[in-house]
């Protein structure tokens, strides 16, 4: 139940505040709608460290005007760093009481990137989120805490099931007990996560024990490819949408390794933000949840391309390289099974057909071939 409070004489009506970490982002500014439209004024933090992280093409600007062009006073931008702690805990007194919940999509999102800055990765995912968690506590106790963590907390041990070779996919083997998408119950421990998966277990654990041993309403959200026309993709993060960028701007699209036939769950940002208003009205503490787009909305690279050909008409340009990335997931299909146990309300809409499609038409004008 949202919350509004009677103001002090002369005083407006004051309403609950959602507060979203990363609001330029693909996740954060579909959760700045989302939670607008139910009706909260949101407050959004991100200082555009992905363009610092990807170049100028990553740059999420474009997305935050465009939040505060078509929200107008419903949402309040702050250009802060997560890990400036004096900077973030001023936000937080400042609304108080008054936030709900709390959104937490900002991050550094890539291995390879992680590698060249270990000290950056780890002081975004890690103490960033910790900085958000202590605020949360100090201020606002009550508001439920929405992380948005990765299925790369799991590291390599997905590439330990038994799979089998089709002539477009990798496939686990058949009557496997992972068969319908792999569940919380596999172990973090003893893989190789890649330095950016070691960061955001860090960040998961940290998310937990905030829960666990305060109390707090807190939600990890372990994502497979997290997808949508908002994505500001490049090589390094967002694969249908940079698949999509690749085909329509005529650019060559490097395959790493497993023979294109590595898989992905996809899942369209709306109905994450959907999972996400689910867990804020009836939040409990220390939840953990794989989300991603299951059964219901996978695809193999080889796959994603032929369909990137169907709906633009152009073949892709691509380059194979014989190595895999380190830690990269051979096959990955997530179980939405005990997120759906306990939020039955909550379904999904898109498959990856419908995304890509819809990342096309998002961006038709947008992504064109250079002169």
């Amino acid at each position: 139940m949202l919350r509004w409070f009677l103001p002090p004489i002369n005083q407006e009506w004051r309403v609950s505040v959602a507060l979203v970490t990363g609001s330029g982002g693909l996740i954060g500014s579909e959760a700045v709608r989302h939670f607008a439209g139910l009706g909260l004024d949101v407050v959004g933090i991100d200082n555009d460290m992905r363009q610092r992280f990807f170049g100028a093409e990553a740059s999420t600007a474009w997305n935050v005007q465009r939040l505060v062009t078509e929200l107008g006073s419903s949402y309040t931008h702050h250009t802060i760093d997560i890990r400036d702690r004096d900077a973030l805990a001023a936000v937080f007194r400042r609304y108080g009481s008054d936030i709900a919940v709390v959104i937490h999509t900002a991050a550094q999102p890539s291995h390879d990137w992680a590698v060249r800055d270990p000290y950056t990765d780890f002081d975004v995912n890690a103490g960033g989120t910790l900085n958000v968690l202590q605020n949360v506590r100090e201020h606002c106790i009550e508001a439920p805490v929405i992380h948005c963590s990765t299925n790369k907390v799991y590291g390599d041990r997905p590439n330990s099931l038994p799979f089998v070779e089709l002539e477009t996919r990798w496939e686990i083997e058949p009557g496997h007990p992972y068969e319908q998408g792999i569940r919380e119950d596999m172990s973090i421990d003893s893989s190789l996560h890649s330095i950016f998966g070691a960061s955001k277990v860090a960040a998961d654990v940290m998310v937990q024990e905030y829960g666990r041993y305060f109390g707090m309403r807190t939600a990890c959200f372990r994502g497979g490819t997290l997808t949508g026309p908002a994505h500001s993709a490049t090589e390094l993060h967002g694969f249908l949408g940079y698949v999509m960028r690749a085909n329509m701007e005529r650019r060559k699209y490097r395959i790493y390794g497993y023979q294109g036939k590595q898989v992905r769950d996809a899942i369209h940002s709306s109905d994450v933000v959907a999972a996400f208003e689910a867990f804020f009205r009836n939040p409990r503490p220390a939840a953990v949840y794989n989300l991603g787009g299951g059964r219901h909305s996978n695809i193999s690279m080889r796959e994603a391309f032929a369909e990137a050909e169907r709906i633009t008409g152009h073949e892709m340009i691509s380059e194979y390289v014989e190595e895999n990335r380190v830690g990269d997931h051979r096959w990955w299909i997530g179980s939405n099974e005990a997120f759906q146990a306990d939020y039955p309300e909550w379904k999904q809409i898109y498959d990856v057909p419908m995304i890509m499609r819809e990342i096309y038409e998002a961006n038709v004008e947008k992504w064109v071939p250079a002169a």
